[in-house]
């Protein structure tokens, strides 16, 4: 597979497809870029690796880019597992052991904020820097869950049983309404296409009903809500760089409320990219992938400035 490419990424590697086996089952990943800092690129529900794809080769030259399909999703497996949140961590972390990915930089949306903040928790010694948007966090109540009232209903409904099934097994409307709705501009059909293959079947939907069901609202489910207040606290008290993309007027999150959100971290810049929803590499790839290649230098110098105070502590 390969990339589109502008004016701007020429000399950008191509994006290469690889397989590798993970627990019970396989997972599929693109490539791109040989040097530089690991940069792993995590997408959210229900779309995959190829969300990614027109923002790697802005990155691919300064960093060597890794955008896995969680299991379930994209090209990767399927096993008979629940897909639950905690199933994505046991699967990513072993994907990271099997490519023995050690020090990286994230970037992450939606349930990809979620996995990188709870990969960061427990090994923040590993993180170089974090970007992220249209973040994971706990809701304390629905209201605070989603810009839209329309939206906060169909995801009640979601984790409704028997209603859920219907909306998403049967009418895939997780594919066919909501990313579409997130997205600003039209997509083509050559892009809904790429979208609607790994869910071909209403078995093949079961990942996608899962996550909605996983979103820690008002407390529920209990473990998930418990372990997004934990990673969140680890967030808070953590210093690697950070960077916070927002849209207008987003969906998870208002850009108002993410610029507070990243005033309140340590080391978080915060960009505003104007109008966008919930799925901003869609609508924002060229600056997205743009401010992602021009920070990536400055953490590798920091993280250089870094090591000689961490070799001469003795509390490291």
């Amino acid at each position: 597979m390969s990339s589109k490419t502008d004016g701007q990424q020429t000399g950008a590697a191509a994006l290469r497809r690889s397989e590798v086996a993970v627990l019970d089952s396989t997972m599929s990943y693109l490539e791109a870029g040989t040097s530089g800092p690991t940069v792993l690129f995590l997408h959210g529900n229900p779309t995959s690796s190829y969300i990614w794809r027109n923002i790697i080769p802005h990155v691919a030259p300064v960093g060597r880019c890794i955008a896995p399909d969680l299991i379930g999703y994209g090209q990767s497996g399927k096993p008979d597992i629940d897909y639950r949140f905690f199933d994505h961590v046991c699967y990513l972390d072993a994907f990271l052991e099997a490519l023995d990915i050690k020090d990286l930089v994230i970037v992450a949306q939606d349930w990809g904020t979620a996995l990188a903040f709870h990969l960061a928790a427990r090994r923040p010694q590993r993180i170089l820097g974090l970007a992220f948007m249209e973040f994971i966090r706990p809701f304390e109540h629905w209201e605070d869950f989603h810009q839209r009232q329309q939206a906060r209903d169909l995801f009640k409904a979601l984790r409704t049983p028997g209603v859920g099934e219907k909306l998403v097994l049967e009418d895939n409307v997780f594919v066919e309404k909501v990313l579409p709705a997130s997205v600003l501009r039209t997509m083509s059909d050559e892009e809904m296409a790429a979208y609607r293959a790994p869910f071909a079947t209403p078995q093949s939907r079961k990942p996608v009903l899962r996550l909605p069901r996983e979103l820690p609202i008002e407390g529920q489910p209990a473990d998930v809500a418990a372990i997004s207040e934990h990673d969140h606290r680890a967030l808070r008290l953590s210093s690697y760089p950070k960077l916070l993309f927002a849209g207008d007027p987003g969906a998870l999150i208002s850009p108002q409320a993410a610029r507070q959100f990243a005033a309140e971290l340590k080391n978080c810049r915060f960009i505003n990219l104007g109008p966008g929803a919930h799925y901003l590499q869609e609508d924002h790839a060229d600056a997205i992938g743009s401010a992602i290649a021009g920070w990536l230098p400055v953490i590798v110098q920091s993280n250089r400035m870094a090591e000689p105070a961490q070799q001469h502590d003795p509390e490291m």
